[in-house]
C-alpha cells in the first residue's frame, strides 16, 4: 500500500497505537521472520538503520516492506534514488505525526480505539482469505455444477427499451400523441421529442442520435422482480409492455409524478437462457464469494470458542435510531464483497434493469 501523507492526527493515532507495544528500536527477528526476509534482504541488511525519528528507528527492512505492500505500478514510481528519498520522507512524516498524536493523547480516544479495531478486523480477515483461489483458478467442474444447480438464475426474461416525450399538461400531451402515433421513423420521433418534451435539451446537439431521443432505459415486465429501473416510473414500465412492436407508440397518455408521457418502445431483447460460457465469469465470482463467506463463518465460530460472547437482549431492545436515520433496507454485501463484481442473478438488483439486454 502506498504510504501517503497523513490527513489527520486521529488516523495516525490509530497507527501509532497499534505499534505502541513494539520495541521502538530495531526489533530482533523471530525464527518465523528469519524465513521471510523483506524483499530478499538478509536479517543484517533488514535491521540496518535508515533514519531515526525521536527514539523510533526506521530500518531498511521497514522501507523494503513498505515497497512490497504497494502494487506493482506504484512500486515502479520509486526506482530512482530521488523518488526513494521522497518515500522515506513520507514515512518520516507519518512517524512525526504519530509522535505528536501520542503526545496529545489521541491514541487513547474512543475514536482511535475504534479505528484500531477496524484495522485489526481487516487484517485478520485478509489473513483468513490467504490461499483462496482466484476466480480463474476455480475448477471448471465446480462452475458447471453450480450452473446446473442454479439454472433459474440464468434465465433472462424479456427486456424492453423505453423512450418518452414528457409534457407538463394533458391537453398538449394528447395533441402530441396524435402526431406520435402517425410517425414511421426514428427521425420523426426525434423531431417530435426535441420540439415538445420538457426533458429535451434547450439547444439541440447536432451530433445527438435521434434513435435515442427521449430514451429512459431498459425495463423488465411488471411481474419481473429484477426488471425495475429506478429512472423509470412503474406506470411507464407497465405501459411499454402494452406496445406491440419496436418503434410503435402507446395509443394512450400515461401519467406519472404529475407529468404526462407519450411512450414509445425503442427496442426489445427476447427472453433467453444464458449459456455456461456467458455465465462463467459471474459464477466464478459467486463461488469465490461463497468460499470467503465459509472462511469467515468458520473463523467466527473458532473465535467464539476462544472468547466469551454475551448479549444483553433487554438492553438491545431499548436501542432506538437517532431521529432522521432510516433503517438499512438494502442487501448487506458482507465484508467479503468484491468491488467491481456483481453476483449472478443480481445484475438488476444493483441498478434496476438498467441497460442490460439493450438492443
Amino acid at each position: 500500500m502506498l504510504v501517503r501523507r497523513a490527513q489527520s492526527f486521529l488516523f495516525v493515532a490509530a497507527i501509532v497505537a497499534l505499534s505502541a507495544g513494539c520495541n521502538d528500536k530495531a526489533v530482533e527477528p523471530s525464527a518465523a521472520d528469519a524465513a521471510l526476509p523483506a524483499a530478499g534482504l538478509s536479517q543484517e541488511q533488514a535491521a540496518r538503520t535508515l533514519a531515526k525519528v525521536g527514539d523510533r528507528v526506521i530500518t531498511l527492512g521497514d522501507f523494503a516492506a513498505t515497497l512490497e505492500r504497494m502494487d506493482q505500478f506504484d512500486r515502479l514510481r520509486y526506482q530512482t534514488k530521488e523518488r526513494r528519498k521522497e518515500l522515506l520522507d513520507e514515512i518520516i512524516d507519518v512517524e512525526l505525526l504519530a509522535a505528536e498524536a501520542r503526545r496529545r493523547g489521541l491514541d487513547k480516544q474512543p475514536e482511535t480505539e475504534e479505528a484500531i479495531r477496524q484495522i485489526l478486523r481487516d487484517a485478520i480477515l485478509a489473513d483468513a482469505r490467504k490461499g483462496l483461489p482466484a476466480p480463474g483458478e476455480i475448477p471448471a467442474t465446480e462452475v458447471r455444477a453450480y450452473y446446473e444447480a442454479h439454472a433459474e438464475e440464468f434465465r433472462e426474461p424479456e427486456r424492453r427499451r423505453v423512450a418518452a416525450i414528457v409534457l407538463s399538461d394533458k391537453k398538449t400531451a394528447e395533441r402530441v400523441l396524435k402526431d406520435a402515433t402517425k410517425i414511421k421513423t426514428a427521425a420523426e420521433w426525434g423531431e417530435l421529442f426535441f420540439k415538445h418534451s420538457v426533458t429535451a435539451a434547450k439547444t439541440k446537439d447536432p451530433g445527438a442520435s435521434v434513435d435515442l431521443a427521449g430514451d429512459l432505459g431498459v425495463v423488465g415486465a411488471p411481474d419481473d422482480p429484477r426488471g425495475k429501473n429506478p429512472k423509470i416510473p412503474e406506470s411507464i414500465r407497465a405501459a411499454v409492455f402494452k406496445i406491440g412492436s419496436v418503434g410503435s407508440v402507446l395509443d394512450e397518455i400515461v401519467e406519472a409524478d404529475g407529468r404526462f408521457y407519450v411512450v414509445r418502445m425503442n427496442g426489445i431483447t427476447a427472453a433467453h437462457n444464458r449459456t455456461l460460457p456467458e455465465a462463467d465469469r459471474s459464477i466464478r465470482v459467486k463461488l469465490l464469494q461463497q468460499k470467503m463467506q465459509e472462511r469467515e463463518k468458520a473463523l467466527e465460530a473458532e473465535l467464539k470458542k476462544k472468547f466469551a460472547v454475551e448479549i444483553d437482549d433487554a438492553a438491545l431492545a431499548k436501542v432506538k435510531l437517532p431521529e432522521g436515520v432510516k433503517p438499512f433496507e438494502g442487501k448487506d454485501p458482507g465484508p467479503w464483497a468484491l468491488p467491481g463484481y456483481t453476483p449472478p442473478g443480481q445484475e438488476a438488483a444493483d441498478g434496476g434493469a438498467g441497460d442490460a439486454g439493450a438492443p
